[in-house]
């Protein structure tokens, strides 16, 4: 079995666990106290939600990597009311900087039941904003950010909820949760969990105990205090 952490992680913290030493932006370090975990995928600075982090190489390649086309699904806050033409676009795939999109699944929603966001986005009183979900199989930098500013209308506030088969549940920022799940079949050893070039000095620490852990399990778990 391997290791799976699910992670709400909050806005405006960096998705590697290494601090700079220029900056004193927070890092899943200041939520996360466990050794020898590994982000399987990233999530912007300026974007919250759903995480993945796991010991086993195997998992976070089998979760992270474009060639399995692990599915994400987003809630996203934009700028006006995007028409039935818009949404076509982001549906058949969008010409970006970088290519064409795949096809995305994309549609308007009610506000999603979620928690304020701190610093709150800024609206301005005679733009009304509308709530997307947008699912995606691709992993471009700031990719459903893009997309949206292509066909009209900025992304205020984005959210992920889903990452394949697991979700946030009811996770609130800075609080994550613990599961076990099966390591992936390969005819290759099982790999190490890849590091980031960001968390490549990320020091050992102890493992916690055993108690430790299974208080973790139990999925109350509450974000770790700033030092």
């Amino acid at each position: 079995m391997a290791t799976l952490i699910l992670l709400n992680k909050p806005f405006q913290v960096l998705s590697q666990f290494s601090k700079s030493d220029s900056s004193d932006k927070a890092t899943l370090a200041d939520h996360i106290d466990i050794p020898n975990v590994y982000p399987a995928g990233r999530l912007d600075y300026d974007s919250e939600g759903l995480m993945l982090l796991t010991d086993n190489g195997a998992l976070q390649n089998r979760i992270a990597h474009p060639d399995h086309k692990t599915f994400k699904s987003y809630w996203v806050q934009v700028e006006g009311i995007p028409n039935v033409a818009s949404l076509e676009k982001l549906q058949t795939g969008l010409m970006l900087k970088d290519g064409l999109t795949k096809p995305a699944k994309a549609s308007i929603i009610d506000e999603p039941n979620i928690w304020p966001r701190t610093p709150p986005i800024r609206e301005r009183k005679e733009i009304p904003t509308t709530w997307l979900e947008i699912e995606i199989s691709e992993g471009r930098n700031r990719q459903v950010r893009r997309m949206t500013a292509a066909i009209g209308h900025p992304t205020l506030r984005l959210i992920r909820h889903r990452i394949g088969e697991w979700t946030l549940d009811h996770l609130q920022p800075g609080q994550f949760k613990i599961i076990d799940v099966p390591t992936p079949t390969s005819p290759q050893r099982t790999r190490k969990p890849m590091r980031t070039s960001n968390d490549s000095a990320r020091t050992k620490r102890n493992a916690p105990s055993r108690a430790f852990n299974d208080n973790r399990k139990s999925g109350n778990i509450s974000p770790r205090k700033r030092r």
